[in-house]
This record gives structure tokens, C-alpha cells and sequence, in this order.
């Protein structure tokens, strides 16, 4: 085994990655049953065809806002990992406090 490399150090070794993917479209990742399932446990009986398009939009507006704030925290006590109370206290400033998770 000596001199063989199976490729795990190159896993391990942490490090910036040299090249960031780009991430577009993630927003359809939220499935058509995904909405209805939300929309059943909001007591919705019947769904329009032209609702789920506007679900995502409403729902990436309103994450945009959330992580925007929770990352405006995290860069202001100087720390690279967003923490569950920087979304606590984005989601309190935004009028939607949010128990149980400290804070």
C-alpha cells in the first residue's frame, strides 16, 4: 500500500474551494406536491394551476429578505457560519418572532 493514494486527503484537507458552482434554478426545487402539501396543512382544499409558480415567487422573496438580515448579522459579530440565532433575530426584525430555538 505503500505509495497509493486512495484520494481521501484531498477530501479531508478542508480549504477554499477554488471555484464556486453557480446556483440557478434552485427555486424549483420546491416541488408542485411540496406546495400542495403546505397548502393542505393551511386547509386549502383545491389548488389553481397557476398558483405554484407564484408560491415560489412569494417564497423567494421572503427568504431573500431572511437570509439577507441573518447574513448582515453574522458579518457584523465577524464570523463565517450563519447560526440559528442570526435567523432568530432576522425573522424578530422582520415582525415574525420565532420560538424556540434560543434567544
Amino acid at each position: 500500500m505503500t505509495g497509493q493514494s486512495n484520494g481521501m486527503m484531498l477530501t479531508i484537507s478542508g480549504g477554499a474551494k477554488r471555484h464556486r458552482k453557480i446556483l440557478r434554478d434552485n427555486i424549483q426545487g420546491i416541488t408542485k406536491p411540496a406546495i400542495r402539501r403546505l397548502a393542505r396543512r393551511g386547509g386549502v382544499k383545491r389548488i389553481s394551476a397557476m398558483i405554484y409558480e407564484e408560491t415560489r415567487g412569494v417564497l423567494k422573496s421572503f427568504l431573500e429578505g431572511v437570509i439577507r438580515d441573518a447574513v448582515t448579522y453574522t458579518e457584523h459579530a465577524k464570523r463565517k457560519t450563519v447560526t440559528s440565532l442570526d435567523v432568530v433575530y432576522a425573522l424578530k426584525r422582520q415582525g415574525r418572532t420565532l420560538y424556540g430555538f434560543g434567544g
